[in-house]
């Protein structure tokens, strides 16, 4: 329903939510009303199970690292950082890059949204892309945008 939700099951339980908070509407009514994003597909560039956590953390000291100094992303501010399983980066016009490593195969997980436009979530990406193609560890992704 591209509210940031790559989950099965979270997204089952947020559409049954919205359709008993609105008795009479159809899950059509429903999805015209939510506001547009843009949102990737998930994207997996290749790193070795042996190395892919490592990266992961060095990713995440990056970030924190550009916080902490006051530095953009994507050409705004950060306005938020979520660290459980990964990295999730959000600016403040609420777009967001999340990165993790893959749970069951060897490579990281890459998703960009944005709330704003398709070029703020591509801005997103190039952030993002930019960083995990500089270091070796990183190979070809799956798909890109």
């Amino acid at each position: 329903i591209g509210r940031g939700y790559d989950d099965g099951l979270v997204t089952a339980i947020t559409v049954c939510e919205m359709l008993e908070q609105n008795p009479g509407k159809s899950m059509a009514d429903l999805n015209d009303s939510l506001p547009q994003s843009w949102g990737s597909p998930t994207m997996s560039p290749y790193c070795a199970d042996t190395e892919k956590y490592e990266v992961v953390d060095r990713a995440i000291a990056h970030f924190q690292k550009r916080a902490e100094e006051g530095e953009k992303v994507a050409g705004q501010s950060i306005r938020d950082l979520v660290t459980v399983n990964g990295i999730r980066i959000t600016v403040e016009d609420g777009t967001w890059g999340l990165v993790r490593a893959s749970s069951n195969k060897p490579g990281l997980v890459v998703v960009v949204e944005s709330p704003v436009s398709e070029n703020r979530m591509r801005d997103m990406f190039a952030e993002i892309d930019n960083l995990l193609s500089s270091w070796p560890e990183v190979g070809e992704y799956d798909q890109k945008l």
